[in-house]
């Protein structure tokens, strides 16, 4: 079967006026104003009510769910796909967080191929908060290079009194392996960084960058809006060539005490001329979101929403102003460059045909397509969604 997409608006995500675009064996076949083509294998969809977009890119969430910091009747649920899917993500990374005992990397795995099943993409860090690491093989470079779906190394804890408090030469070691194994497995390698409360911020990487041969973009460090002092030192981290992540879920709680909403803090970054293909927002989706008080006593928890990731973007246009081609970016190409999959974030011929159709007005998602086939669609767009399910 053969999709061609017309009169819709096209954001690749740059914005590329009216384009055509035509879906075969899963991937984009072609992108062209007023394609012509017939036949019965062919399905047109004409929606000039709609925008279509690339796939979203999640690049933390807890598919998993999270240990939770007020004992076992905290633990939070597992990602649901249909949540996923009805938030635009068509491609996520899976991450450990504080518990690494009764959440673990076999389960996982596990997990990122039943996602995959569904019709997502999905893919791994080995690792979590703690230093030693833990993993499947024998180290962090075994890891990425003998399996497929681990592509970097975290979340790594820092400047958290729940971290293992890592020391610059054990930073250096862990970065030292996933950036070696990333390059014998042709991965990203990457180095997740949770980065806590704490003033120190990200100190330590800056330290470790500047004692060692490793490059600050081997580190990509998340929850930068945590506060205004972290922001502001995620804005230097970026004009020193690294990379910063906006956690888009948070609670009413955590933005009275201080937090940045992400869609603000993405404002506050193209304001100081921040370099925006650095910046990314990740959903950090069914994590445990502890409150502490300021003895670090645990008070209260939420959980972090996949949804969050699209909504923080349209706030970005609709209530700071910035173009939507800006801000899809931190959600599609720039994500996927980080984490070296080509084949994502973007509309372009070759690339896999994960893409959205958006209402033009409300950018409402109104229909999901993932690897060339529709996983969702609101009805009055008579699309054939293929969904398999083995529960009755």
């Amino acid at each position: 079967m053969i999709t061609q997409l017309k009169n819709m608006e096209c954001y690749a995500p740059a914005a590329l006026g009216k384009v055509d675009v035509l879906i075969s064996g899963g991937s984009i076949a072609a992108m062209a104003a007023g394609i012509d083509i017939h036949g019965s294998a062919v399905q047109v969809v004409d929606a000039p009510d709609c925008l279509v977009v690339p796939g979203f890119v999640d690049s933390l969430a807890h598919i998993i769910g999270g240990g939770g910091e007020g004992g076992f009747r905290s633990r939070t649920s597992e990602l649901r796909v249909d949540d996923a899917i009805r938030a635009g993500v068509t491609t996520l990374v899976g991450v450990l967080g504080t518990d690494a005992v009764t959440r673990t990397l076999s389960n996982l795995l596990a997990k990122a191929r039943a996602l995959d099943e569904e019709g997502l993409t999905c893919f791994c860090h080995t690792g979590s908060y703690q230093i030693p690491a833990r993993t499947l093989m024998r180290d962090v470079m075994e890891d990425l290079v003998l399996i497929d779906k681990f592509i970097g190394v975290g979340e790594v804890a820092i400047a958290d009194h729940r971290s293992s408090q890592p020391s610059p030469d054990e930073i250096k070691k862990l970065a030292s392996q996933a950036r070696v194994g990333g390059m014998l497995a042709g991965k990203a390698g990457i180095v997740s960084v949770h980065v806590g409360a704490a003033s120190a911020g990200v100190a330590l990487l800056e330290q470790v960058v500047a004692e060692s041969d490793i490059p600050i973009s081997q580190f990509y460090p998340t929850h930068m809006n945590r506060n205004q002092r972290l922001l502001e030192q995620g804005f230097g981290f970026v004009q020193q060539g690294g990379y910063i992540d906006f956690t888009t879920s948070t609670t009413a709680q955590e933005l009275a005490s201080g937090e940045i909403k992400c869609s603000r803090a993405l404002k506050l970054a193209l304001e100081n001329s921040v370099d925006v293909n650095n910046i990314t927002f990740s959903s950090d989706a069914n994590a445990s979101l502890p409150l502490f008080d300021e003895r670090n006593a645990f008070i209260g928890l939420g959980e972090g929403r996949i949804a969050s990731l699209f909504e923080e973007v349209v706030d970005a246009v609709k209530l700071e102003g910035i173009a939507l081609e800006t801000a899809l970016r931190v959600i599609t190409c720039n994500p996927a460059a980080i984490l070296k999959l080509p084949r994502k974030g973007q509309l372009r011929v070759g690339s896999d045909a994960d893409l959205l159709l958006l209402d033009r007005d409300s950018l409402r998602i109104r229909a999901v397509m993932a690897g060339g086939r529709w996983l969702y669609a609101e009805p009055e767009l008579s699309l054939p969604v293929t969904r398999t399910s083995l529960f009755i």
